[in-house]
């Protein structure tokens, strides 16, 4: 009887394991192998450290203006287009991988010469159809700023602001009366001007260490008085010529070198 049971539970047991494996799935096979892909991670570049490099454009005035002491009426002002060379060097300093900060010294030679001829109408002046031209000849700026920029990894825009100094020639006056030549004798000029500036630029690190940039300043400078020495009969004599509206543009393109790390 009990070789029966066991033979029983025996039959019972095998037909429940049929059925379990026949409802089961079947075993998944394992996903193939596949090595692993090496992706290299791309440095970030890095604007932080001090830099040198040179630039060249052009400088011009939006058209200044003249007036005197005798109310004089006087046209042909203004200066054209001049060339403008010359260095800067700075530094700079990037946190958060984006924004940058920085100071700029940069001093450039320009030759931008004013000439302006009059037609002088002013009632206690010279008489009418007198012409004058005068000239200031600006031979050097020199700028001392601040920068504020954003980086998109080798690509810098920034903004820049601080103070300008132009050095500038003993200006000189001619004045043409009837047909006569008189170079007038000035009593007191001022050779250094003064003034402020702001700008934009935009820098793009292309290889290695080297960068090249575009920037565009605009020079507010103040302005200018010259005065006539007092002398009888002589045109404009003790008078006092003021040129106004003397601000400065300069559009550069430069190339700058960087000293130290440049890439995180």
């Amino acid at each position: 009887m009990k070789r029966l049971l066991f033979v029983l539970a025996l039959s019972v047991a095998a037909s429940y394991a049929a059925l379990a494996a026949d409802i089961l799935p079947p075993p998944v096979a394992p996903p193939p192998y596949a090595p692993a892909v090496y992706v290299p991670v791309v440095p970030l570049y890095n604007w932080s450290g001090f830099y040198i490099g040179g630039n060249l454009g052009a400088a011009w005035n939006s058209g200044g203006s003249v007036s005197d002491t005798f109310g004089s009426t006087f046209s042909g002002s203004g200066q054209t287009t001049k060339f403008v060379g010359g260095g800067q060097v700075g530094v700079n300093y990037e946190f958060r991988e984006r924004f940058v900060i920085g100071a700029e010294a940069m001093f450039d030679w320009l030759s931008n010469t004013t000439n302006t001829v009059s037609a002088v109408q002013g009632p206690f002046g010279p008489a009418p159809g007198t012409t004058a031209s005068a000239t200031l000849n600006s031979r050097w700026l020199t700028t001392a700023t601040g920068k504020l920029g954003y980086a998109w990894n080798t690509v810098l825009l920034y903004g820049k602001a601080g103070g300008a100094w132009v050095g500038a020639d003993n200006p000189n006056l001619t004045v043409t009366s009837f047909g006569q030549s008189f170079g007038q004798t000035l009593t007191s000029s001022t050779t250094n001007n003064t003034g402020w500036t702001a700008g934009i630029g935009v820098e793009w690190a292309f290889v290695g260490n080297w960068s090249a940039r575009v920037e565009y300043d605009f020079i507010g400078l103040q302005n200018k008085s010259i005065t006539v020495a007092s002398v009888a009969g002589a045109p404009f004599a003790g008078d006092a010529l003021n040129f106004n509206n003397r601000a400065l543009s300069l559009l550069t393109v430069g190339v700058n070198y960087q000293f130290g790390g440049w890439w995180y």
